[in-house]
């Protein structure tokens, strides 16, 4: 097959469901490539034959590489002996594993399209964490800490939100507190088993520069207390202070994804990602 260039690196997800599945497995491949370019063509709820036809037929004159989930038998089919004839390099990311687990199992799957996503019990747990997660979030109600998961502490600029929110969407109800030197720690914290804390902490330097940029997207000076290394050390100080005190898990996050950190903590707390459970 004729090499593509990078301006005509091409590949097309079709799913018959949101397709979200497809795309983690794309992006994290991706990642492997930093310096290549590629045009990523989303064809997501696709559940007619007519239809699919014409994104194949698209496909081929693009020459694009083409990765589906499509668990309705019929449509999967007809997109692998489709690639197959022309040639299109294809992936299918869920019927081998489908079928090897019933072969294993003798159970016969659903073949349901969009089974992940049904309005199920998962589903509005994972609503209600990240319900939590919001009405917890910055230490706005310290009474949250009690009926939380987990508590993440730290200071300013130490991913405490979003990774909250990461959290959240594994069903897990997470409560965080912002940490100042001068500021009262709320007594409900005092109450929590400390096997459900975790104390983040950052680097100066980098502390430094995202206040800094910080200020800087305010359209304000960036030379103030809240990026000054002085007042950083004294906050870092204080926050291992109270981690030591309380003797909770501490993760620095200078170097780690919201991805990676919350690994850490899942595994360190024994606890399972929850967003697949039923």
């Amino acid at each position: 097959m004729e090499l593509l260039s990078l301006e005509s690196f091409i590949l097309y997800v079709i799913s018959d469901s949101a397709g979200e599945t497809a795309n983690k497995l794309i992006h994290a491949a991706m990642a492997q490539y930093p310096n290549v370019q590629m045009e990523i063509e989303h064809f997501p709820f696709i559940r007619t034959e007519g239809l699919l036809l014409d994104i194949l037929r698209k496909a081929k004159q693009e020459n694009a590489m083409v990765v589906h989930t499509l668990v309705i038998d019929d449509l999967s089919l007809i997109v692998n002996q489709f690639c197959e004839e022309q040639q299109l390099f294809c992936f299918d990311m869920l019927n081998p594993v489908v079928r090897e687990i019933q072969r294993r199992t003798g159970e016969i799957p659903t073949k349901k399209a969009g089974a992940m996503h049904q309005l199920n019990d998962n589903y509005f747990h994972r609503i209600s964490a990240i319900e939590f997660a919001v009405k917890y979030d910055d230490g706005k109600n310290p009474k949250g800490f009690l009926e939380a998961d987990i508590v993440l502490l730290g200071v300013s600029r130490t991913s405490k939100t979003p990774l909250s929110m990461f959290l959240a969407n594994k069903n897990l109800k997470v409560a965080n507190l912002p940490l100042v030197p001068e500021a009262h720690i709320p007594d409900e914290l005092w109450k929590v088993d400390p096997t459900k804390i975790v104390g983040l902490m950052n680097s100066p330097e980098v502390l430094n520069t995202i206040r800094r940029e910080r200020m800087i997207s305010y359209g304000l000076n960036p030379d103030t207390a809240y990026s000054d290394m002085t007042r950083i050390h004294e906050e870092l100080d204080s926050a291992k202070a109270l981690y030591d005190k309380i003797g909770c898990l501490v993760i620095d996050v200078s170097r780690k994804s919201i991805e990676e950190t919350a690994a850490i903590i899942l595994s360190s707390m024994n606890l399972s990602d929850r967003s697949y459970e039923n």
